[in-house]
């Protein structure tokens, strides 16, 4: 069975090159954006006269474009400019603290991956200590919210900073796993 790339409805824009890639023959405006949902990062080509700001939510999905002509396809993290880098971060916390219940829901409901590993485990400063006190926390009842985590999880760091650095981790292509990163 061939696995399919999910679709994105709406980008988040990164970064605007009006004249495309300083090494590109067309030199087109092209915009690097991150999918909302699946959080993809994604090149868009926009529409003739139409430019793009940083942090723009766009339209990309099948229907009518009012802003984006085409989406050109996925790229990696490598191939982001600075300025995309260094946006990526901001738009994640952001889009992290929209969808935080989704997030708090993962908390409540991941498990194991493995005997030896747990899904809780590969979030950037939970080991087994922390892995152990939220899977103790979360039988007595669910998390509601980060702030709820942080309370009922002793000397736990920032759950929502973990999320964001292990969407960035995952972006990244920093290890196999993948828990947010479509």
């Amino acid at each position: 069975m061939i696995k399919q790339t999910p679709r994105e409805e709406y980008g988040i824009v990164l970064d605007f090159l009006p004249h495309g890639h300083a090494n590109s023959k067309d030199r087109i405006p092209i915009a690097q954006v991150l999918g909302e949902k699946h959080l993809i990062l994604l090149e868009v080509v926009p529409r003739k006269g139409v430019f793009l700001k940083p942090g723009e939510r766009v339209y990309i999905g099948p229907e009518k474009r009012e802003k984006v002509h085409h989406v050109a396809g996925r790229i990696h993290f490598n191939k982001l400019t600075e300025t995309a880098k260094m946006e990526l971060e901001n738009v994640i916390n952001k889009l992290v603290e929209e969808r935080e219940k989704e997030f708090v829901e993962f908390f409540n409901k991941c498990g194991p991956i493995s005997t030896r590993l747990h899904t809780l485990e590969i979030l950037p400063g939970i080991g087994k200590k922390h892995m152990w006190d939220i899977l103790e926390a979360r039988k007595e009842k669910p998390f509601e919210s980060f702030e709820d985590i942080k309370k009922r999880v002793k000397l736990i760091p920032d759950p929502k900073q973990s999320i964001v650095r292990r969407i960035l981790e995952e972006l990244q292509e920093k290890d196999k796993y993948k828990l947010f990163v479509g």
